[in-house]
């Protein structure tokens, strides 16, 4: 059943008044806008060229703003539900809705669509989390039908699998509120201005934090909860997110944030990169992960202590060979072999390559005799290679592919069970924002994070990974805490590393152990 918005209906209903007129005179004014246009050009038409006419045209066009024809997302909606998490009903209120960002002239410039789960009667006693997942062009389906929402669909579905969702026992609802934010270009969340305006104002790392701050800021104090105490979950590149937003809030917004929950972070973007022929950190942050995908199909069992002769090897061994290069018979053949062995390829190929093999490659080349390929995100998903005979991949990472039951729900829950409706397509993946996104590929947000639990000293962050993830590796984030003062961090920075891949919560009993570790780090924030 729908309810009002706190705001109540008489104060909204004289809302859309005062912007019903304000829109009517800025529609006026646009009109008279184009006629003193259309004057000028005729005038420019006749004292000059064809050429020159042109030309001026083409200076008008550009000076002129962009016209709008995208209809207002109409105002948040809210409905009531229960459920059953973990043997106790909890009654919740789910609200979508999307906030305005505007430049300082209050023009139009985009609209982020959240959708926010809030237990209503102790508001700012409940801790607030935003949660958004990586990409950067990626929603927050996933962590919300896949993680911490109070439902979720069921794993191991396929593409065309039925959009079924069920009670997520492993939900973080019954401890904090959540408030799923979808980017500028995924979700049902859109700019406002032209391609160039769109880039600029949201298509870098710097303009991503600062209008996602500004996101969060609006929704706190819309909502009356500056005074809650405040966390973050970010996936993937919103593990690189995150301690920007967070040091972003804290000098310059005026918020401070509890805790930081980074999910299979990608920390270190230069260091996942194209590497030149010297750096051997990509091959040595992914060689854990690629040989615990290894021993999960040959039914080993993975704990630290079983990964730790590995990566003491990647961090000793491994990387005096690697530096000893090609030119040393003796030292690439004993790295080839070691790799070989580790991650389960055909040592042959191994040693073609001189031990330097990708994510991508390894996988394909372990079932290559099979016709089957591993996804980079979890080895366990595997699907057939529509191309087994050649060269290079050609086919989609098999989660990914296998994604379109979380647009089905997501777009149902959102339209027709809150019925907040919309046009526009869901976007759960835009894969063309991947291509004009500028990240700042000579930093990380290391630096970040240090500087925001050196001026906080009560801020935690918990870091967690799938063993098998080789698109963002565990290896690697290990690799950057060591290298942190060890009086910065202390015992409030934690890395957890549990059975699974990029998405490991997908399992029901990591997905367990991760919300237990999560309590914790909620519980050490609130000081308790």
């Amino acid at each position: 059943m729908a309810i009002d918005t706190k705001s109540g209906r008489g104060k909204f209903a004289a809302r859309c008044q005062v912007v019903t007129s304000v829109g009517a005179i800025f529609q006026e004014m646009m009109m008279l806008r184009r006629v003193v246009v259309l004057i000028a050009l005729s005038a420019t038409l006749l004292q000059f060229s064809p050429a020159a006419a042109a030309a001026a045209t083409d200076k008008l066009e550009q000076a002129a703003p962009v016209a709008d024809q995208l209809k207002d997302f109409p105002a948040p909606r809210s409905i009531r539900r229960s459920g059953i998490i973990e043997g106790k009903r909890i009654d919740y209120v789910v609200t979508v809705g999307a906030i305005d960002l505007r430049d300082e002239r209050g023009r139009m410039l985009g609209e982020v669509v959240y959708t926010a789960y809030t237990v209503p009667g102790s508001a700012i006693a409940r801790p607030v989390t935003f949660a958004m997942n990586g990409g950067p062009g990626a929603a927050s389906a996933t962590l919300n039908l896949g993680a911490l929402g109070p439902r979720r669909i069921e794993p191991g579905h396929t593409a065309s699998g039925a959009p079924i969702t069920v009670e997520n026992q492993n939900s973080w609802l019954p401890f904090t509120d959540l408030v799923f934010i979808d980017p500028i270009g995924t979700g049902f969340s859109r700019s406002r201005v032209d391609e160039g305006e769109t880039r600029k104002a949201f298509m870098t790392a710097k303009a991503d934090v600062k209008y996602l701050s500004e996101v969060m800021y609006q929704w706190l104090a819309r909502n009356d909860r500056m005074k809650s105490a405040k966390y973050m979950v970010g996936e993937s590149y919103s593990g690189y997110r995150l301690p920007r937003i967070a040091y972003e809030l804290q000098i310059n917004g005026g918020i401070g944030f509890s805790g930081l929950a980074l999910v299979s972070p990608y920390l270190d973007i230069p260091a996942m990169g194209e590497q030149d022929a010297l750096s051997p950190l990509r091959y040595m942050a992914i060689l854990p992960s690629l040989t615990a995908s290894h021993w999960e199909e040959e039914g080993k069992s993975l704990t630290p202590e079983a990964l730790a002769p590995v990566e003491r090897y990647a961090q000793t061994e491994f990387l005096t060979d690697f530096f000893a290069g090609a030119s040393d018979a003796a030292a690439t053949d004993r790295l080839s072999a070691k790799v070989a062995d580790y991650i389960g390829v055909n040592p042959f190929i191994v040693r073609r390559m001189d031990g330097r093999l990708s994510p991508t490659l390894a996988l394909r080349e372990r079932h290559r005799d099979e016709g089957v390929v591993s996804s980079g995100y979890d080895a366990r998903a595997k699907a057939l290679d529509p191309f087994p005979a050649n060269e290079s991949r050609d086919y989609f990472d098999p989660i990914l592919s296998a994604s379109a039951p979380y647009t089905a729900a997501i777009t149902d829950f959102v339209m027709n069970e809150v019925g907040w409706r919309v046009d526009g397509h869901y976007r759960a993946h835009n894969y063309a924002l991947y291509e004009i996104f500028e990240n700042d590929t000579a930093d990380t947000a290391v630096a970040e994070l240090r500087k925001v639990m050196a001026s906080d000293a009560r801020l935690q962050v918990l870091i967690s990974h799938g063993w098998n993830d080789t698109a963002c590796p565990y290896f690697l984030s290990k690799l950057l805490i060591q290298q942190m003062p060890r009086n910065l961090v202390g015992d409030r920075l934690r890395l957890r590393v549990y059975p699974g891949g990029h998405m490991f919560y997908d399992r029901a009993t990591s997905g367990a152990a991760w919300r237990d570790d999560a309590l914790a780090m909620y519980r050490a924030g609130n000081g308790s």
